[in-house]
């Protein structure tokens, strides 16, 4: 049984063209897609929209000879002779250097749907270091080998266990083998009248023989078939501890919320089964809903430690280090009361940081600053210290919404590609 599905492709496009050409051009699109993504705003991101690439990126793929002499007559030409010299590719499609000179380079502009930019815009980013802990409960369904069956689609169609059991079929019938024929044809020559009656009733006989057993039969065609079985999913759990204290101007706490924001976009669309527990502090934390946590009012004095306790409590009541990948993210402005310093540093030291897997630390300061003159505060400090003593710790610091993006990407992009930059 063939399916054609004639169903109409969105906005009358070609949907397996512009599938092809985002496979073919993937790493533009991608590049355009997070530049384009600095100037915008964390619920736009979902929006999509329409992106730019250079047009020198469009070349189609082609074979070409290299060297040698070629003569080729190129339809249309109304402005070379023989003899001229051509330019090269591009050349007449430089940038003008001033007003009304020359010819401009036009972009290729085109507009990508809300789950073609968010998946290009996540494409390279995970959860570091996820180990295979603990299955959780609610798993994922993936495909398995599930032997053979004789239907199915033309696409999983076995040749070589068809022909096996067509070959066996065969044997087992006894069908004529061609060469046998061939060598009674052979002899009809060399044989005397009585003997000739004989051979051609017998040639004749085979191939009969061999038209009642055909080559292939359809009960020997068999399909390769495949059955749903539960996957095993890796359990993670992201803490989101965010400073609401007084010292945080509402530009911070602009910024803290924007990065956890993209921080929820992540891993809601990359992950289905990643628990995120919200915890805001002043001189107290608790652990909050999402929406209280985003836009709840809250003030008051600065004690990290209050958050960094409450995390403990939860990941002792609800999250068995043993069964979870217990990963955590902070925003703050670096501001902690001194006598807090201590408490902070034996939290990190002997009950955070050895049951995570993975530490973000984002220190948020005013606009307009950059974040090389940003003085290092106490926090940072600190957490520059464990850092160097190989803790699993990152720590980066942001002043303007347009940072937000290139860190949080830096951030969590994958392993090997932070190792290869990091060299």
């Amino acid at each position: 049984m063939h399916i054609i599905d004639r169903r109409l492709n969105p906005g009358s496009k070609s949907l397996e063209n512009r599938q092809r050409f985002l496979r073919r051009a993937r790493a533009l699109v991608q590049g355009a897609v997070k530049k384009s993504s600095q100037d915008r705003d964390i619920k736009d991101v979902l929006e999509g929209g329409e992106v730019s690439i250079p047009l020198d990126g469009m070349h189609e793929p082609r074979f070409r000879r290299e060297g040698g002499t070629r003569d080729m007559v190129l339809p249309g030409n109304k402005k070379f002779v023989e003899g001229d010299m051509l330019p090269r590719s591009g050349e007449s499609r430089r940038k003008a250097s001033g007003p009304g000179e020359g010819d401009s380079e036009d972009a290729f502009r085109f507009v990508l749907s809300r789950d073609e930019f968010v998946d290009l815009f996540l494409d390279d980013l995970e959860l570091p270091d996820l180990a295979k802990r603990k299955l959780a409960q609610a798993e994922s369904e993936g495909l398995r080998r599930a032997g053979y069956t004789t239907s199915g689609s033309p696409a999983n169609l076995s040749v070589s266990r068809t022909v096996r059991l067509a070959l066996a079929r065969r044997v087992a019938l006894r069908r004529p083998r061609p060469e046998t024929i061939a060598q009674l044809e052979a002899e009809l020559a060399d044989c005397d009248e009585a003997r000739r009656a004989a051979l051609l009733a017998e040639i004749e006989t085979l191939k009969a023989k061999i038209r009642r057993i055909p080559f292939i039969d359809p009960i020997d065609i068999r399909y390769r078939r495949f059955e749903t079985v539960p996957k095993p999913v890796a359990q993670a759990v992201m803490f989101c501890l965010m400073d609401v204290s007084g010292s945080m101007s509402e530009h911070m706490k602009d910024l803290a919320k924007r990065f956890y924001m993209l921080l929820y976009v992540f891993l809601t669309r990359r992950y289905r089964h990643v628990e995120i527990v919200f915890i805001r502090h002043t001189d107290r934390a608790e652990e909050v809903d999402e929406d209280t946590f985003f836009h709840g009012p809250a003030s008051g004095g600065t004690l990290v430690s209050s958050a960094l306790e409450a995390m403990h409590e939860i990941v002792r009541s609800r999250f068995r280090p043993a069964d979870w990948n217990i990963y955590a993210a902070q925003a703050s402005d670096g501001d902690n009361s001194t006598s807090d310093s201590d408490a902070v540093s034996r939290l990190l030291t002997d009950k955070i940081l050895p049951v995570s897997q993975f530490f973000a630390y984002l220190e948020v300061g005013e606009a307009g600053g950059s974040t090389f003159e940003m003085p290092d505060s106490s926090l940072w400090t600190l957490y520059q210290r464990l850092r160097a003593e190989g803790a699993p710790l990152s720590i980066r610091k942001v002043s303007e919404r347009s940072e937000i993006f290139p860190v949080f990407h830096d951030l969590f992009q994958r392993r090997q590609k932070r190792e290869k930059a990091a060299s």
